[in-house]
This record gives C-alpha cells, structure tokens and sequence, in this order.
C-alpha cells in the first residue's frame, strides 16, 4: 500500500485521539483476530501484531515470523519481539512511558487480557473502540477501486462457471469452480472468513446454506452468494440460477425481489437512515404477500469485512454518508420450495449512489 496512504491514515487517526483527549492509541491482533484494523491503519497483514501510535510514533510489534513481511507491508517502525506476549508488550510499554489516556479497543479484547495486563498499569484505559471503525466506514477512491475490481473478478468468475454449470453438477463441484475461477482471475481468495452460498432446490429457502455434495436436478432454482477479495477488500454478489427450465414461482418472486432491490437502490443516497431504506424493500415484498418470508435485513456495509457499519435493516440507527459502501440483498425463502436473493453492492455519494457491481444480470439465468 501506498506510504502516503498510510500516513493519512494515521493522521486521520491522530486527530481523533487529539479530540478524545489520548495520548496513544493500542491495537492487537492475535490469530488474526481485528487484522482488518490493522491492516488499515498500518498497511501489515500479518495474523500477530500488535500497534502503538503515539502523537509522534507509530510502532508495529510482531514476531520473526514477519521480520522480511512487516517492514515490506508498514512504514510503521517494526520491532520484532518473542519475549513476552503482545499485551504485556504493550503494558510494558505503558508503564514505561509517561502516558496517562491510553485508549484501546474493549470490543476486541477479553476481560481476562484486560484484568490481566492492562488494570494492573496506572494509567486512565479509555474505550476507544469506535475510532479505526469511524475512518474504516468512510472508503477513499484506493479503497473504492479495489472493491470495484473485486466486483468485476466476481462477476466474470461467475459467468465462466455458469457456461459449464449443468444439471447433475454438485454445489460442491460448482462452489469449487467458482473459487478456482475467481483466483485465476487475479484475486486472492473469496471472502476472507466465510465460505460460499450455493443451495439449490428447496435447500434455497435457508440464506447461509452452504454448498453440499447435492447434485442440480432439472427445474431446480440455485442461489449463490459469492464474493472476491483484492488486497484485502471484498465484493459481496447473489445471482440465482434454474437448471433446465424456470418455474412461474421462481419468475414470480424474482420479478418482486428485483422490484425491491430496485426500489430501495433508489433511494441511497446520503442522510436517509438505514432503517428507512430497508422499509422501502420491505414494502415491495409485503404488497405482494410475502412479508413473513423476509428474514432478514436488506443489507450492510462492506470493505475489509463482509459485514460492516452501516446497516441497513428495520432496527438501524445509522444515516448513510458519503463513501459507504453497503449491500442491498433482499430475499425470499419458502420452506418446502426454496428462496431467491439479488445483492449488488453500492457506494454512497452526493446526491445518489453508484453500483459497483454492475447489476445488468439480475433475473435468474437458465443453463
């Protein structure tokens, strides 16, 4: 990643704690736990690692397994560590500092670290959770891009499996192809923690189902919820397709689910809540008689992680804001039939929003 990049960041960042009154700011990754975070403000990808960020430093910790990795990946000043573990590391560092406001993050970290390493240091802990979350929402034009090429590698993969997809195929031997094709394309892998959706027939019905030795038999509708994943951002894609013929069903719910998905696309935009463009979706699918059957939110914020703020369901607090980017997904699941879901994803800017993925092959396609 970029030096200038990176240097924003962290200046971003230090504007924030000048704000909250800190004098250093803490994070730890640990098995890869919170590395999204990391990865963002410091540009390191590794699965252990720890950051200080001071109003002069910023000092990435980490082990000899990343001596060559880290100073390849960070500008940051690495310091390569086996001694003590990462939050002793940084307890340490706190007691030998004159620091007195050390924020860090409470939602990433257990009580028993806590307890353990950092009450015993004298010095005020301050949650700071929220802050790398405030500038992770936010997505700059290097970031807008890599979800964009993301996309694009999606889609494609997806259409070179579909050409080959036939009945007595297996989810399995699709998911399979579908992963194979998207990283000869240039990605790195899928989504960073889950695997794919691909359920056919009445398997549909359930949203996380993942792909099974089930063979595609004729009529079946199939649904994929799939992904790419291109320096660490993702794209986040559901398309549908039947084997041999479509159903009136599945013509009918597909017309309503693209009427939903295009209806609350509408009317992104920055200052609507979340929660009111959920409503928007919501309203499609119930006029038709198929309220119940929703589930599910309309959709969430997506860029290092699958799921991220904002959220865009009937409980959200959040007000979109120019350089989120969310998914609109809204579905259908009869239990005994099987569901459809459409999910394109989308970046807020002044005035509307764009697509990034492109959303010119909704309805389900036949093979």
């Amino acid at each position: 990643m970029d030096t200038s990049i990176i240097n924003s960041r962290v200046n971003n960042l230090r504007n924030l704690m000048s704000e909250r009154k800190l004098d250093v700011f803490v994070l730890i990754v640990e098995e890869r736990a919170n590395s999204e975070s990391c990865h963002y403000i410091s540009g390191f990808r590794g699965s252990s690692a720890a950051l200080i960020i001071s109003m002069k430093d910023s000092i990435l910790i980490t082990d000899g397994r990343y001596q060559t990795q880290a100073p390849q990946q960070s500008p940051f000043k690495i310091v390569i560590q086996s001694k003590v573990s990462l939050p002793q590391y940084i307890a340490n560092s706190v007691s030998e500092s004159d620091w007195t406001h050390v924020g860090f993050e409470a939602e990433k970290i257990s009580q028993a670290t806590f307890t353990k390493y950092f009450a015993p240091v004298r010095a005020e802990w301050i949650d700071a959770s929220d802050l790398i979350a405030k500038l992770r929402r936010k997505k700059d034009s290097h970031e807008v891009e890599l979800i964009r090429k993301a996309a694009k590698i999606g889609r494609e993969a997806y259409g070179n499996v579909l050409k080959k997809t036939h009945e007595g195929m297996s989810e399995l031997e699709f998911d399979i192809a579908l992963m194979n094709e998207i990283k000869l394309l240039g990605a790195e892998k899928g989504w960073a923690h889950d695997d794919f959706i691909v359920a056919s027939g009445e398997r549909s019905a359930m949203c996380h189902a993942p792909a099974t030795l089930k063979k595609f038999s004729r009529g079946d509708t199939v649904t994929v919820d799939y992904g790419a994943m291109v320096e660490g951002y993702m794209s986040d894609i559901t398309r549908n397709f039947a084997v041999g013929e479509i159903s009136d069903k599945a013509r009918e719910i597909n017309e309503i689910l693209l009427r939903a998905h295009n209806e609350a696309a509408k009317t992104l935009r920055p200052g609507i809540s979340g929660k009111d463009v959920d409503e928007v979706a919501r309203k499609v699918i119930s006029d038709a008689g198929y309220d119940d059957k929703f589930v599910h939110g309309l959709g969430h914020g997506l860029g290092l992680e699958v799921h991220e703020a904002p959220r865009l369901s009937r409980t959200s607090q959040d007000i979109l804001q120019i350089g989120d980017v969310v998914t609109i997904e809204p579905g259908i699941y009869i239990e005994g039939w099987g569901g459809l879901r459409i999910e394109d994803d989308y970046l807020i800017v002044e005035g509307g929003s764009e697509c990034l993925t492109m959303n010119d092959n909704q309805s389900i396609e036949l093979v």
